[in-house]
This record gives structure tokens, C-alpha cells and sequence, in this order.
């Protein structure tokens, strides 16, 4: 699950010209929700997945000159210390289950057998996810809203 349009983000230009778009998750279109939910509940659960696919978006935003690699660098050090702390282990059995079962990634299996292995919800924007996990699954808006 992804709170963020991380594939077939395009950066776009700002009035003064620097590279804005769904690439980095502070300039994202569902930023602000974000933010929101995060001074709602603060204890976020991850699983180290997270890890992969942050540093697949530094290292595209970098080299799509979004910005200069000590940049996108120091942004993975920070997210490392920030989110790091909040990864908990999958089980990745449950994950390959849920998997195949329901015609989805592995990737997204494993933050829904977190959320059943937690019993709580997973926060993402995915239609299809919600449709096919209603009781594992909320948008930001709800769970904002709760």
C-alpha cells in the first residue's frame, strides 16, 4: 500500500521553476492528509519494505534532476532515523498467502499481513486494495476522520 502516486509520478514546474510533483512524499497530492494523520495517531507500524521503495524514489527524483544526490542523501538519513524505528517484521508466509489468494503484490501483501498481524487498518489510497480489503484498509481521509 502507497499513500503516495508513485508510479507514472511526472514532476511538474513551480512559478519559479523548481521540479514539484508526486515524486518526493512531502510534495505529494495527498501530503497534507498525510500530515494530518500523523498528528492523530503517531505510531505508525512498517514493514522494512518501506526502505526499498523510499530509496527507489530518492534515487529516481535524483536523477530525473529533481535534486543533487548529497540532497537526496541526506533525506534517507533522515528517514532512516524517523521511520526506522517503526518497522516491524512481516511474516512473509501470511504475506505470500494473501498474495496469491487475492491477485495482488508481494508488495502490497506484506503491509496488509502486517495490518492483520497488528489488527489494525493499513492506511492507502488504493482503490482495488480497498475494494478487496475493506476491514484491513482505509483511505487518509477516514482514517483522519475516526
Amino acid at each position: 500500500m502507497s499513500c503516495s502516486n508513485r508510479r507514472g509520478a511526472k514532476a511538474e514546474n513551480d512559478r519559479r521553476g523548481r521540479q514539484r510533483g508526486g515524486v518526493l512524499p512531502d510534495r505529494g497530492e495527498k501530503t497534507e492528509a498525510a500530515r494530518r494523520l500523523r498528528g492523530v495517531d503517531a505510531d505508525w507500524r512498517l514493514p522494512d519494505l518501506w526502505r526499498h521503495e523510499f530509496l527507489n524514489i530518492l534515487a529516481t527524483w535524483s536523477r530525473r534532476g529533481g535534486a543533487p544526490s548529497a540532497a537526496a542523501q541526506e533525506l534517507w538519513r533522515r528517514a532512516v532515523r524517523w521511520i526506522g524505528p517503526c518497522e516491524v517484521p512481516v511474516n512473509m508466509t501470511a504475506a505470500l498467502a494473501l498474495a496469491h489468494e487475492h491477485g495482488i503484490s508481494a508488495y502490497d501483501a506484506q503491509y496488509l499481513a502486517l495490518a492483520q498481524q497488528l489488527e489494525t487498518v493499513g492506511a492507502t489510497e488504493d482503490g482495488r486494495l480497498r475494494r478487496l480489503f475493506p476491514d484491513l484498509t482505509r483511505t487518509l481521509t477516514e482514517l483522519c476522520a475516526a
